[in-house]
């Protein structure tokens, strides 16, 4: 691989730390209604399987709107594309805040999907067009740091304000926190890409088996993290006596130090990996996962609260390995002028399928237990984590990067 690329500086310091801020207030507004779910099941009068059918939408717009987003994020600015995710969001997440009845809730919940397919693809692009290849899968994990320890702060938040002010109180305060940073997104200079020449047609990235199977395997891990993520705090407060301040709290507090450590050292180990291997960072992936599930399985089968939260904190570790090396990898792939593109392509159909898992695990619950609906989604990780095996036989047999998009690359090897 090439290792072509700016040096490293004070902006590209800058570029990572206006995007992480960008990824933590944007998922901070996502997950800020996970403490609230307890609140929402009595003010609206819903089942879990509505309740969950609330991640599902927004995943579902969040999928739809990753190609176009994508598309347009590797043809035109990508500081205005964010600009206007960052505020579609926020607007969205105070709407929530004023809504009578579920369906209004679910629209607004919804739109908040429309910010993020804005940001993403374009925030990415932005950092692998300003990182060394060599490097890829860390600064995308710094990037991901944002989501991990923004997520955890937003149920912090939820499980803090909800109970004293209300559920509506939390959504208004995530919304105008959420404004924060588009005067910093607006002062960044876009880093270079490659030419014209390029920019891929969206089918023809999808004639590379070992980016199609890296779309199988991510289905299986979107499915799973939501559906356990959306449920956490109801099945502790639920099944492991813990208040919704406690759980809330607790389990924010272990999932973001946890996450934080296991995403930078997922990262690290990552690019060391792929030093030594043209599939290095899709090991990390695989492994991760699979070390995973049985800390998931213990938390959810004990009935000893410190052993929940210690089997979760190490859970959290090794699940958060993921989210640097999977971009890098798609990155690495993929033209220069194609790397928007190819994630809105992976978000969309990750996230479309996935979408499904929250409300599925929650008609589960409905009909039998929480309890087996959770065990089922850890099946579907380790099914996640087993194909990626797959991905590694793709790349071992045609090359990390497939002759099939050789015409679109500027340079050999970009």
């Amino acid at each position: 691989m090439s290792s072509k690329s700016i040096p490293l500086s004070s902006y590209q310091l800058r570029l990572l730390a206006v995007l992480v801020l960008v990824n933590f207030v944007n998922f901070a507004a996502r997950w800020i209604f996970i403490p609230l779910i307890p609140m929402l099941r009595g003010h609206l009068g819903v089942t879990d399987e509505q309740l969950g059918s609330l991640q599902t939408w927004l995943l579902l717009v969040l999928a739809v709107g990753s190609i176009p987003f994508g598309f347009l994020a590797d043809r035109f600015s990508r500081k205005a594309i964010i600009v206007f995710g960052i505020v579609c969001w926020s607007l969205a997440t105070l709407a929530g805040g004023f809504a009578g009845s579920f369906l209004f809730l679910v629209i607004a919940r919804a739109f908040v999907g429309v910010g993020e397919a804005a940001y993403a693809p374009a925030a990415q692009s932005m950092i692998s067009g300003a990182f060394p290849a060599e490097t890829r899968a860390s600064a995308q994990a710094i990037f991901a740091s944002g989501m991990l320890v923004g997520g955890a702060a937003g149920q912090v938040l939820g499980g803090l304000i909800a109970p004293r002010y209300g559920w509506q109180a939390a959504l208004f305060v995530i919304a105008a926190v959420g404004l924060l940073p588009v005067i910093a997104m607006m002062t960044l200079q876009e880093p270079p890409r490659g030419p014209a020449s390029e920019t891929c047609p969206i089918l023809k990235l999808l004639t590379v088996p070992a980016f199609l199977a890296m779309i199988a395997g991510g289905i299986c891990i979107t499915f799973s993290c939501v559906s356990i993520l959306t449920w956490g705090v109801d099945f502790a407060v639920a099944y492991k006596d813990f208040s919704l301040r406690q759980a809330s709290v607790w389990l924010a507090a272990i999932g973001s130090v946890c996450s934080l450590c296991g995403v930078l050292f997922g990262g690290f180990v990552a690019d060391r990996l792929q030093r030594r291997f043209t599939f290095g960072r899709i090991i990390a992936i695989a492994v991760a996962f699979l070390f995973a599930a049985p800390f998931v399985l213990l938390a959810i089968q004990t009935d000893d609260r410190r052993l929940v939260l210690a089997a979760l904190a190490l859970a959290s570790f090794f699940m958060s390995w993921y989210h640097g090396p999977v971009t890098a990898v798609i990155h690495d792939m993929m033209p220069r002028r194609a790397h928007a593109t190819s994630i809105g392509v992976y978000m969309f159909v990750t996230q479309l399928v996935g979408a499904f898992g929250p409300k599925l695990v929650g008609r589960i619950s409905d009909l039998h237990d929480m309890q087996l609906a959770l065990q089922i989604a850890v099946a579907v990780m380790v099914a996640g984590g087993l194909l990626m095996f797959l991905v590694i036989h793709f790349i071992r047999r045609d090359g990390l990067q497939h002759s099939c998009l050789d015409s679109f690359r500027a340079e050999p090897g970009d």
